[in-house]
């Protein structure tokens, strides 16, 4: 199988790190595609997603899955001896779903935001707001109070254990230095978190 991803982009690392969890990361064959230069904007790569993102999950068939939480869906479906990162239950699979919703509406989409509004990464393809990307990193900075406060109770996310919602929500805090936004003293109880999950091997991947 195939991955076509950015390295450095938060999305396909939450797949790594996925994989790395499960002990499938040799399963797939790492594909880099520069968004910077527009290679995802290519003929080739739109045949394989539409919507010209990464990561993009290529089968032996040839068949192409895309989005972080589908691609890892797969892998939860296809290797049901792996750890389970999404749920054991109906209980479960539901709560790691709220959570990875809220992480990718509250936090991971309010960065990114940030960074394309108020940097000139995408200014090649897009027309910047410094206004609304200067919003967007505040509501983030929220969602960081939020996380802290319920971290202050619980070691990790959801269920008590390391699932796909402490991968989500470790990529998408660390996807906020590109704002300059980032873990310290303030949030003491998501400082500690966040400390416990970067030591993991997965993390480095």
């Amino acid at each position: 199988m195939k991955l076509y991803e950015m390295a450095k982009a938060p999305n396909p690392r939450r797949v790594r790190m996925f994989l790395a969890e499960k002990g499938l990361l040799d399963e797939v064959t790492c594909i880099e595609i520069d968004l910077a230069k527009g290679e995802n904007l290519s003929t080739d790569f739109s045949a394989k997603n539409p919507m010209n993102k990464v990561p993009v999950l290529e089968l032996d068939d040839g068949t192409c899955i895309s989005e972080t939480t589908a691609i890892c869906r797969y892998f939860e479906e296809h290797y049901p001896d792996s750890p389970k990162l999404l749920g054991n239950d109906a209980n479960e699979k539901a709560i790691i779903e709220q959570w990875t919703r809220w992480v990718d509406f509250y936090l991971f989409l309010p960065i990114g935001m940030g960074f394309q509004h108020t940097t000139d990464y995408f200014a090649h393809r897009m027309n910047p707001i410094k206004e609304w990307g200067e919003s967007n990193i505040e509501q983030a900075m929220k969602f960081f109070d939020f996380l802290d406060n319920h971290l202050k109770d619980h070691d990790y996310i959801a269920c008590g254990r390391l699932t796909a919602a402490d991968i989500n929500a470790f990529c998408s805090v660390d996807f906020g230095k590109v704002v300059n936004l980032r873990v310290n003293e303030s949030h003491p109880h998501l400082k500690h978190w966040y400390e416990r999950i970067k030591a993991r091997p997965s993390a480095a991947v």
